[in-house]
């Protein structure tokens, strides 16, 4: 598995990524918070809107199978791993690469707004839940947590990545939706 920087036209690839892990890979929500959450797959040009000014990495492996995006300041915007690949490890190396970005500009701490079925996996790479954060989709009221991780001294991004077992890259491609570092 490769870590990287997402690129300007993986924009459907992403978008596809995000609709099939809120569609299929939801679990702990009914079927009703899913189709309000997503009700339908949303186009590339939408999705690139919608990630633009955020810093993206991908996990690729045989195609992209997961991606994080993260904005300047520490919030964790997006986080979705393809059902089939929940479990192997990808989210992890995923959030390690962020982090140490973030550690790397010195930033005090990480946010995020955790969905249900995040919150667990979030808990167990250190965060807190601050308090319950519902939000109201189409009617229906999804549960999800905000939550934050105090960051300690930097590792450096290739420390703390090696740690998760990532091989990440610097971002050779212009274009790329990620920010510049």
């Amino acid at each position: 598995m490769w870590i990287r920087d997402a690129r300007l036209e993986e924009a459907a690839a992403l978008a596809e990524v995000f609709w099939r892990a809120v569609r299929e890979g939801s679990s702990p929500y009914p079927e009703a918070a899913r189709a309000a959450w997503a009700p339908e797959p949303p186009s590339a040009h939408d999705f690139a809107a919608r990630l633009e000014g955020l810093e993206t990495v991908v996990a690729e492996a045989a195609g992209i199978t997961g991606f994080m995006a993260m904005d300047a300041g520490g919030y964790l915007d997006m986080a979705f791993v393809l059902p089939a690949q929940r479990g192997q490890g990808v989210a992890d190396q995923l959030l390690a690469v962020l982090e140490s970005r973030a550690r790397a500009r010195r930033l005090p701490l990480l946010t995020t707004r955790a969905s249900l079925m995040a919150r667990s996996f979030f808990a167990r790479q250190g965060w807190q839940v601050v308090a319950p954060d519902p939000v109201t989709r189409a009617g229906v009221v999804l549960d999800r947590f905000e939550m934050r991780k105090p960051l300690a001294a930097s590792l450096g991004e290739k420390g703390r990545a090696a740690e998760a077992g990532a091989r990440i890259f610097d971002n050779p491609w212009p274009g790329s939706l990620a920010t510049a570092r």
